[in-house]
């Protein structure tokens, strides 16, 4: 696994490239995420684009 792969990402981030206010709006819709699209690590999830798309629609 690539880590520098920009379609890998913190929740944050990904909430700054889909517009959200914060990543709460993701954190809230954790179970709605494709198995292996998001992840735990610590306090700190770790999302993927496709999953991201998946829930949330491309951007």
């Amino acid at each position: 696994m690539n880590l520098n792969d920009k379609n890998i990402m913190s929740t944050k981030e990904a909430a700054e490239r889909w517009g959200f206010k914060d990543d709460s709006t993701i954190r809230k819709r954790v179970k709605d995420f494709p198995e292996g699209t998001i992840r735990k690590f610590g306090k700190q999830y770790v999302v993927t684009k496709e999953g991201m798309e998946a829930v949330f629609n491309k951007r």
